[in-house]
């Protein structure tokens, strides 16, 4: 039974101060028997709740360009033009522009991720979920890192290509923006004088680039939110919760 309650317990992962959990959790007694059926619904629904909270996070205004542990900064190839540009007139500017250009991308592309999730975690098995209570602190991030990676990429990327040629600073967008930049430095770096300087170009596809930042931010999110409710005492929201989780600090 313990091992029961415990396993109920992890939809509370992702999903601080969600209502729909906490009347789902406080509608069954903590000594009521749970088939495994019951379990893993319980568990499918919490965590679709919380791919759909945390892709609501990091698609609002600032929610990648404002959090410094997600922020998208430009490529670390581009690090020699940015030390460059940064001494000409404006140049500070033209690279800020750029990095809020590719993170209003993404926050612009987050909106469509949680379709994703949600079809793997339909797919989630009994011996899936039973892998994610035993594991780790991130074994839910893992699954979901190893179940929708792919799909997330192969699907959002194609969002983040249309999100990178929409106009999101005046009539420039971040494709622009990004080519404008590389451009420049890359004349010069084919020109005698560049080569004579020992630089090389920039030939990065800010598509690919911008995807997988992306999708490193939303699962680091994902990560915290799994670790605060298996860890942090506060977070654990509901009576269940704090008596499960409060047996294994003993």
């Amino acid at each position: 039974m313990k091992r029961q309650l415990l396993y109920f317990a992890i939809p509370a992962i992702l999903l601080s101060g969600c209502a729909e959990l906490s009347t789902l959790m406080q509608s069954v007694p903590v000594d009521a028997p749970l088939s495994e059926a019951e379990v893993a619904e319980g568990l499918k629904e919490a965590l679709i709740t919380g791919s759909k909270n945390s892709s609501s996070i990091l698609s609002a205004v600032d929610g990648y360009y404002g959090d410094k542990l997600v922020k998208i900064l430009l490529p670390e190839e581009a690090a020699v033009i940015i030390d460059n540009i940064a001494k000409i007139p404006g140049g500070d500017k033209l690279v800020e522009d750029v990095v809020l250009s590719i993170n209003r991308a993404a926050e612009d592309a987050a909106k469509e991720v949680a379709p994703i999730f949600i079809n793997s975690i339909k797919q989630m098995t009994i011996n899936d979920a039973f892998g994610i209570l035993n594991g780790a602190d991130n074994a839910a991030t893992k699954y979901l890192i190893n179940t929708t990676r792919t799909d997330l990429y192969n699907l959002y990327k194609p969002k983040i290509r249309q999100s990178t040629e929409k106009d999101v600073l005046g009539s420039v967008s971040a494709k622009d923006s990004w080519e404008a930049l590389t451009g420049k430095w890359n004349i010069f770096a084919n020109s005698i004088a560049g080569k004579f300087a020992g630089v090389s170009p920039v030939n990065i596809d800010l598509d690919d680039y911008l995807t997988n930042k992306a999708l490193d931010g939303m699962f680091l999110k994902v990560q915290d939110e799994e670790k605060k409710i298996r860890q942090n005492v506060s977070a654990r929201i509901t009576p269940l919760l704090k008596k499960v989780f409060g047996s294994l600090d003993s």
